[in-house]
């Protein structure tokens, strides 16, 4: 989906303008309300986390799901993320590596590894989100998804990264 068209993504997925929504307490796929960039960051987390669980490509993942009336709307700002993260991960991956101390990408947990390859993405790559919020909303993720010691571990890592995150943006 790197070469998504405008008009597809106008077609088949809610605007990115869209600013908040409201959870179906059924747990059937929600139908027709905005969807916050929050929700967008999560649903990218879980689309990178369960692609590496099935040794799938995220971007094709993604792409069975764009316009299934089987699953929620999926926001353009998920599709960004998703397609980010996949055509950067080597980069990521590396980062990770070099600033995870004493963790290597193996033996870091599989939510935890979802939750920083987004977060390191929009950290480097995305120009209109501050770092800071980066960071924050990565390190909220955890907080839903994870463990109780993620949150720390999410923040320090991408804490180290968005120190040197200026000096990143130059080389990369």
């Amino acid at each position: 989906m790197a070469g998504t068209s405008a008009a597809f993504r106008t077609e088949y997925l809610v605007p990115s303008s869209d600013k908040t929504s409201k959870p179906q307490p059924s747990g059937k796929p929600q139908r027709g309300g905005p969807i916050s960039r929050s929700q967008a960051r999560k649903r990218a987390v879980e689309i990178v986390y369960e692609a590496a669980q099935r040794g799938a490509d995220a971007v094709t993942l993604l792409a069975d799901r764009v316009g299934s009336v089987e699953v929620d709307p999926i926001a353009d700002y998920t599709i960004t993320l998703v397609e980010g993260v996949t055509a950067r991960r080597e980069s990521i991956d590396e980062l990770l590596s070099e600033h995870a101390q004493g963790w290597t990408i193996d033996r870091m947990p599989p939510v935890d590894l979802a939750v920083l390859r987004v977060g390191v993405w929009e950290l480097l790559w995305a120009t209109d989100v501050p770092d800071p919020v980066a960071i924050d909303e990565a390190v909220g993720i955890a907080k839903e998804l994870s463990t109780d010691d993620s949150p720390r571990f999410v923040n320090g890592v991408l804490g180290r990264i968005g120190s040197i995150a200026e000096r990143l943006r130059a080389v990369l």
